[in-house]
C-alpha cells in the first residue's frame, strides 16, 4: 500500500510518500480502505517530535469503507469513519490506503455525504461534543464561552453549542475573523488578548462555562471568567504545551469553579468514554441538512500533504481541511 511516513522529525517536509505493506487485522481489529481523512494539529505535534517517539504513519482519524472485520460486526464495504485509537501514536495511522483500527474506535455512518465531507467530521466533533456534554453538561439556556473558537475544534464547539440552545461567547485574536463566528451562530464575538476576565466582568456577562482550547497559557484566565460554581473544561493546547507556572489552587481556582481536562487522543473510544456514546449518525444528518456548517474548508490530494502541513501550520485555512485518497 501508499503511506506517508514521517522520515525524520521535523517541519512538514518531511512526510514522505512510501510502499509499506498491506496490514492485516488481528483480533478485535478493523481493516479499512482509507478514502480521505482529516487534519488535526496532533499530527504535526507528531510529525515535529514534540509527542516523542510516535509511529512512522501519522493520522489520528479517517472516514473509508470495510476491508475486513474478523469479528464480523461490519459487513465488507460497510462506510464507516475511524477515530483515534493509537493511531498515529501507538500504532500506524489514517496516512495510508489502508489502516487497521481497534474495533471500538470504528463507527457506522449511514449519511448520504461525499468522502471529504465524511472526513472532516469525526474527531473534532467528537472531542467537542465530549467536552460540552460530558465534562461542561452544558445546558440549553446556559452561556457556554469558546475560547479558540475559530480553530476547526471550537468551531465544531461553536456550532453544537448553538444548537443545543447555549448562548454562545466566541473568541479569536483576529478581529477580521468575527464575521465567521457570527455566521457560525455566536451571539458575541471576544477579542483574545490573554486578558478576558476583564472584557467579561465590563459587559456584565455571566458565563457558566468555559470550552478552552488555547490551554495551558490562559488557564488561570479562564478560571477567572467563569460565575461562582461555574465550570471550566480545558480541552486543547493551541498556547502551546509548556505547564502553568507555579499554579496554586488557594489562589488561582476560586472556589466551587470545576476544573477538568478532556484528552481525546487518549481516552475516546475506550471503556469510560465509549465512541458509540456520541451521537455522529445524527451529527451527520444535521451536517446533510445544512444545520450544522462542517463542511471542509480546503480538500488536498494524497500527494499534497505537504502542502497541506503547511496551510495547517500557517493557520490561514480557518476550519476543517481533509486529504482525499484515491
Amino acid at each position: 500500500m501508499k503511506a506517508i511516513v514521517i522520515s525524520a522529525h521535523g517541519g512538514p517536509e518531511v512526510l514522505t510518500l512510501a510502499d509499506l505493506p498491506d496490514p492485516v487485522p488481528a483480533d478485535g481489529e478493523v481493516l479499512i480502505r482509507v478514502r480521505a481523512f482529516g487534519l488535526n494539529h496532533a499530527e504535526a505535534y507528531m510529525r515535529s517530535g514534540a509527542w516523542g517517539d510516535v509511529a512512522a504513519v501519522t493520522g489520528i482519524e479517517c472516514a473509508g469503507t470495510v476491508e475486513a472485520d474478523p469479528s464480523g460486526r461490519l459487513p465488507v464495504g460497510a462506510r464507516v469513519v475511524a477515530i483515534l485509537g493509537g493511531m498515529g501514536r501507538t500504532r500506524n495511522g489514517s496516512y495510508a490506503e489502508l489502516v487497521t483500527v481497534p474495533e471500538a474506535n470504528v463507527a457506522r455512518v449511514h449519511a448520504d455525504l461525499g468522502w471529504a465531507e465524511l472526513a472532516a467530521v469525526p474527531e473534532v466533533y467528537a472531542t467537542a461534543w465530549s467536552g460540552l456534554h460530558d465534562n461542561l453538561d452544558l445546558r440549553a439556556g446556559e452561556t457556554v464561552l469558546v475560547r479558540g473558537a475559530t480553530s476547526s475544534l471550537g468551531q465544531a464547539a461553536v456550532n453544537l453549542a448553538v444548537d443545543h440552545g447555549a448562548t454562545v461567547l466566541a473568541t479569536t485574536r483576529d478581529p477580521g475573523r468575527a464575521r465567521l463566528l457570527k455566521q457560525l451562530g455566536a451571539d458575541g464575538v471576544l477579542i483574545d488578548d490573554g486578558a478576558l476576565a476583564p472584557q467579561v466582568a465590563e459587559r456584565g456577562l455571566a458565563v457558566d462555562a468555559v470550552l478552552d482550547i488555547v490551554g495551558n497559557s490562559v488557564l488561570r484566565d479562564s478560571l477567572a471568567v467563569v460565575r461562582p460554581r461555574g465550570r471550566v473544561c480545558q480541552i486543547g493546547f493551541l498556547g502551546g504545551f509548556a505547564p502553568v507556572d507555579g499554579f496554586d489552587p488557594i489562589a488561582d481556582l476560586p472556589s466551587g469553579v470545576r476544573l477538568s481536562f478532556f484528552g481525546s487522543a487518549f481516552v475516546l473510544g475506550g471503556p469510560a468514554f465509549p465512541l458509540g456514546a456520541v451521537p455522529l449518525d445524527e451529527i451527520y444528518a444535521k451536517v446533510a441538512a445544512g444545520v450544522l456548517r462542517a463542511r471542509p474548508t480546503r480538500v488536498f490530494r494524497f500527494d499534497e500533504i505537504v502542502e497541506a502541513h503547511r496551510v495547517m501550520e500557517a493557520g490561514t485555512a480557518l476550519g476543517k481541511m481533509v486529504v482525499t485518497v484515491d
